[in-house]
Order: structure tokens, then C-alpha cells, then sequence
């Protein structure tokens, strides 16, 4: 599943989060930050998956179903192609 994640330094920590699905954590390192959001998604999705929740969730979030995989959607802003 393809995931954007922003990455930017405050204070003496880095914080890493997975726009999409609205998923933050941190880390004393850029690589610290990102590793500790993908856990954070992980964890999220397979919580989600436990609840019977997942495909609501990432539809809400912009995901589409492309076979067995959800794909992000493309995104269209308006005047630029």
C-alpha cells in the first residue's frame, strides 16, 4: 500500500506523519521517526482489520480497492492537470 510521510525536526526529535491516514510518531533521527510511523500504520491497519473496519477506513481516506490491494487515489486539483 503506498504511503506519503512527511518528516520535520521539532526540538530535539523528528516527527514522522503518514498524511493519509493521519498516523504520527517520532524519533531522535529522521530513519528513527520513519520506522516508528510505519509500526504506528501497521499496528492502526491491523487493528482496523480486527475490527471489520479496514476497507471503510481507507475508503475514507482516499484508498481504492485495485484487485487485493488498495491503491491512494489520484488526486485532482483544480486547473492543473
Amino acid at each position: 500500500m503506498p504511503l506519503n510521510c512527511l518528516i520535520w525536526k521539532d526540538g530535539d526529535q523528528y516527527v514522522a506523519h503518514a498524511m493519509s491516514l493521519d498516523v504520527v510518531n517520532s524519533g531522535k533521527t529522521p530513519e528513527e521517526a520513519k520506522r516508528a510511523v510505519r509500526e504506528a500504520v501497521e499496528l492502526f491497519i491491523a487493528t482496523a482489520k480486527d475490527m471489520g473496519t479496514l476497507n471503510y477506513i481507507l475508503e475514507e481516506c482516499g484508498y481504492q480497492i485495485k484487485g487485493n490491494e488498495f491503491m491512494s487515489a489520484p488526486c485532482y486539483i483544480p486547473g492543473i492537470r
